[in-house]
């Protein structure tokens, strides 16, 4: 692989995440306010009385951390439009879901359940070699995400966890 200094690196494998960059040209120009996409609150309204944004384009308070986050996956934009519509109702309905998404390369399943941008330390339970573990990400001495590599029950029991402690429970 050649680096863009012109530098290479010999490797068995890569693996690439290539994420999107929002266009926020018309959202700015309607004066919504943005920071990395459009800034909405935990029911997606935006700065603007009566526009809601959901799905790629919004950055809205992660119920687990508290943390303004843009999540880029299909299920999250499907979840965001929901309660922004049970909102456009007038049902007063925060956004309690923590992020995910899962792939598999070459037979091995990767699960991630939360959202950590930092991370004070990584807890290892289980063995990476024999494709059997978890990592916990933890921020403040508390998970903020969890991977799985291999089996997944581990994440559904993590999201099950964020979602409790988003509803205070």
């Amino acid at each position: 692989m050649t680096l863009d200094d012109g530098a290479t690196v010999s490797a068995d494998l890569v693996v690439a995440g290539v994420g999107v960059a929002p266009c926020l040209e018309l959202a700015e120009a309607a004066g919504l306010a943005t920071h990395e996409g459009v800034v909405v609150d935990a029911r997606f309204r935006t700065s603007a009385p009566g526009v809601f944004a959901a799905g790629d384009i919004a950055r809205y308070p992660d119920c687990v951390s508290g943390q303004p986050i843009r999540v880029e996956h299909w299920v999250a934009a499907e979840r965001q439009g929901q309660v922004a519509a049970a909102n456009m109702l007038g049902l007063a309905t925060p956004f309690q879901e923590p992020p995910f998404f899962w792939t598999a390369f070459y037979g091995l399943g990767l699960h991630y359940v939360g959202h950590a941008e930092t991370w004070d330390s990584i807890e290892i339970e289980g063995d990476l070699e024999s494709q059997a573990a978890v990592l916990l990400y933890i921020k403040n001495g508390a998970p903020q995400a969890v991977v799985t590599v291999g089996p997944e029950q581990a994440t559904l029991d993590a999201a099950q966890a964020f979602r409790e402690r988003c509803r205070g429970g």
